[in-house]
């Protein structure tokens, strides 16, 4: 269970760094929440998906340790994509703003990273997120 953390001064201290938030726009939000994950920190977008085809959710782990492993049923197997973990699952069961899920994971400037993605995003756009993280790209 993620405990709720109070802000991303928060996530700050939990890392001893500033959390790496992405340096580039993303879709409107209409909340953001910031928690404990693992041994790191998690901030997830919960976007507006009012728009058809609009994706519904964005969330980013940073840790010092991987984050918790996730069971994606039915994924994809782990397809290594120039630095980058790339897996994905069709999750039927959840709104079409929420499906597929895309998981990407890499480390880079000492950190774990995973980047959560859910709703119909197009592979560059989850590309450009990757690289816009400050401590490195993988790539």
């Amino acid at each position: 269970m993620h405990q709720p953390l109070e802000g991303i001064a928060a996530a700050d201290e939990r890392l001893g760094r500033p959390f790496p938030l992405p340096q580039i726009a993303l879709p409107l939000a209409r909340w953001v929440e910031v928690t404990e994950c693992g041994s790191g920190a998690e901030v997830a977008w919960n976007l507006d998906d009012s728009r058809p085809g609009a994706p519904g959710r964005l969330a980013l782990y940073a840790g010092r340790e991987p984050p918790p492993a996730r069971e994606l049923r039915d994924g994809s197997e782990p397809e290594l994509r120039a630095g980058t973990v790339w897996r994905t699952a069709p999750l039927p069961e959840a709104q079409p703003a929420l499906r597929p899920v895309y998981e990407l994971t890499w480390e880079a400037g000492g950190m774990h990273l995973r980047l959560t993605a859910q709703g119909p995003w197009d592979d560059a756009a989850l590309r450009a997120i990757v690289a816009a993280v400050p401590i490195g790209s993988g790539e």
